[in-house]
């Protein structure tokens, strides 16, 4: 029920225009988005990096309405890599010391045309290769699941620094990720998936989602998968299924190399540091922008945890 309310308002327009004038949404929104400009999301890297912890860079936008925002969004990308690159050395690779850079294809012009879209991701991915570091792109609802995998298809074989999301809770994700690993291109990150999606797409009940993700963890840790190529960022805050991921690390003698740990910015900072002084990559997405509303409300629909935490700074404004 809180996921549908929350995702449904994400959606509406005009909540958004009141709601992101209500100072205290503005400061509860602060918990998860590192603030509005590129300085902010940089300052929130730099912090991170302080505790051993890497990061991922996002400019929050997506379904812009015409070529000239979906350029304008590029460009924008385009400066972060400009200073995710200051940030020292970094190899193309998957275990890149730098900064990732995630994007979402409505961003870059996916609802306005397909070419444009594609153009502008490829400027994004040829200069995050001259920096030396990663494009991770973003999964949207499953409108865009076929499309988007098409795209990273088209430009994954020639581009290893190019990394695609996959969603636990679609039942076309054990396929996909099978193909995938078939084609040498399974660079995951492995999520469970935030958008409201139906029983005929997607499994309703959690348990079922947790033990997808825990079947696709697993193939793409598996020795078959790792020779293929396969790299995993397990992502998730779930401490069962970080446990989980753990044992079977240590059983299969899996490389530290083929996978990461990502979270997200503002939850969880504890586990976070604790994976990380034990050795492992942890890799944390850190939003900023104008844009973040959206963002925002698929957070508390996520979490009832997330909407206390929104109610209590109400009773204190």
């Amino acid at each position: 029920m809180w996921r549908g309310f929350f995702i449904s308002l994400s959606r509406n327009r005009i909540m958004k225009e009141r709601v992101m004038r209500w100072g205290f949404v503005r400061r509860a929104a602060s918990r998860f988005v590192a603030g509005e400009t590129l300085e902010d999301g940089l300052r929130a890297l730099r912090e991170l990096e302080a505790l051993g912890i890497r990061g991922i860079l996002d400019h929050l936008g997506e379904n812009v309405e015409s070529a000239a925002d979906a350029l304008r969004a590029t460009e924008d990308y385009l400066l972060a890599l400009d200073r995710i690159e200051t940030f020292g050395p970094g190899k193309p690779h998957t275990v890149s010391s730098l900064p990732h850079l995630a994007v979402k294809l409505t961003h870059l012009g996916l609802d306005i045309r397909e070419e444009l879209c594609e153009r502008n991701l490829r400027r994004l991915i040829e200069r995050a290769a001259q920096a030396g570091t990663v494009v991770e792109i973003d999964m949207e609802s499953s409108a865009y699941t076929e499309r988007t995998l098409n795209l990273y298809r088209r430009l994954a074989s020639s581009y290893p620094n190019v990394w695609i999301a996959i969603q636990a809770y679609l039942y076309r994700s054990r396929e996909d990720v099978e193909r995938l690993i078939e084609e040498g291109i399974a660079r995951i990150r492995l999520c469970k998936g935030a958008y409201q999606e139906p029983p005929h797409i997607a499994y309703p009940r959690k348990r079922d989602v947790d033990a997808n993700y825990i079947r696709l963890m697993e193939r793409l840790l598996s020795a078959e998968a790792r020779a293929r190529g396969a790299y995993v960022a397990i992502a998730t805050h779930d401490e069962r299924i970080i446990q989980h991921a753990l044992r079977r690390v240590a059983e299969w003698q899996v490389p530290r190399e083929a996978f990461e740990f990502q979270m997200l910015y503002g939850i969880r900072r504890d586990l976070q540091v604790a994976l990380a002084r034990q050795g492992f990559v942890v890799r944390v997405y850190v939003p900023y922008g104008t844009e973040w509303y959206p963002y925002f409300m698929r957070r508390l629909g996520e979490r009832p945890a997330n909407v206390w935490f929104v109610a209590r700074n109400l009773l204190r404004a």
